[in-house]
């Protein structure tokens, strides 16, 4: 859970840095606009999920400065009892500059994600989903763990935490999941990490996605590889979130026990909203989503 404040730089980062003086750089920016968007990948997947009419349960820690957006999640009627509430820290800040050229420096604010998440998982069946998506550290060790022991499906996405996991960490969390899934440059760090082969590391989770942008995804299903298309957005305003929001698609069709094929369609559709969005969370309903699957891949879900 984290709140994005995302600003534009109406000139080039390369007119006020110089390389030969990086050692001893002080610059300052003057913005043209600030907004403050809801991110963060549990709320972000929580979100778009709520819009897809499936209510998830978000396991995250959050700081004082939570209100405004447990405004949003009450709204959409989502439960708030797998949120650890931290008093004594704000909740995580990302900090994003982006230039004409859009080139962005971020700085980002761990704040109350520092902090493992209180959530019991006692109440976890077999025909959950458990996906573990970038946040506390602790979390991301366990939860996987916690998830196979129960026998629900346990749905691995390492993402920006992947340069602070070891390779052992990352086989323990892959090994006997449901699911791996990142993009195509973290699958190669995965790999390089772990010191496994691409047919190792496909053989160790029972599913893995490999989103690749705009040109789609790779599935690898039972020793069978399949591309999915992307969605072509409208217009192009953002593409910060779309990753998030492949990922609520994709859960979207799993809960209607649709294949991971057809439910990796859904989400390259819900994906496609959230390009076409400044932040995080795109502005979309059930219907839209519908009607644009229909008209990507010929059929309805």
């Amino acid at each position: 859970m984290a709140y994005d404040r995302i600003m534009n730089f109406g000139g080039s980062f390369s007119d006020s840095i110089l390389p030969d003086k990086i050692n001893i750089m002080n610059v300052s920016f003057m913005i043209d606009r600030l907004d403050e968007k809801l991110g963060g990948c549990a709320g972000n997947i929580a979100y778009n999920l709520a819009v897809l009419d499936v209510k998830g349960v978000i396991v995250s820690s959050v700081g004082r400065d939570f209100a405004r957006y447990e405004e949003t999640l009450a709204a959409l009627a989502l439960p708030l009892d797998g949120i650890t509430r931290c008093e004594n820290e704000l909740t995580a800040g990302a900090y994003i500059i982006t230039d004409r050229s859009n080139n962005q420096i971020t700085a980002f604010n761990p704040g109350a994600m520092r902090n493992p998440a209180l959530y019991n998982f006692d109440n976890l069946e077999p025909d959950d989903f458990v996906i573990v998506s970038p946040g506390n550290l602790d979390d991301m060790r366990r939860i996987p763990r916690i998830s196979k022991e129960k026998g629900t499906r346990c749905i691995f996405d390492p993402g920006q935490q992947l340069p602070v996991l070891t390779g052992e960490e990352l086989i323990a969390a892959i090994s006997g999941s449901y699911m791996l899934i990142c993009n195509d440059y973290e699958f190669e760090l995965i790999c390089q990490k772990t010191g496994k082969t691409l047919e190792e590391i496909t053989n160790m989770a029972k599913n893995v996605i490999v989103t690749l942008g705009g040109k789609g995804s790779r599935v690898y299903n039972d020793n069978s590889v399949f591309m999915v298309p992307p969605v072509v957005p409208k217009q192009i305003v953002d593409p910060t979130g779309a990753g998030d929001a492949y990922r609520s698609g994709l859960l979207k069709g799993l809960s209607l026990r649709l294949s991971v094929l057809e439910s990796a369609r859904i989400g390259s559709a819900t994906a496609s909203f959230c390009v076409e969005t400044l932040g995080t969370q795109a502005t979309f309903t059930l219907d839209e989503c519908k009607k644009r699957h229909q008209d990507a891949f010929g059929v309805s879900f």
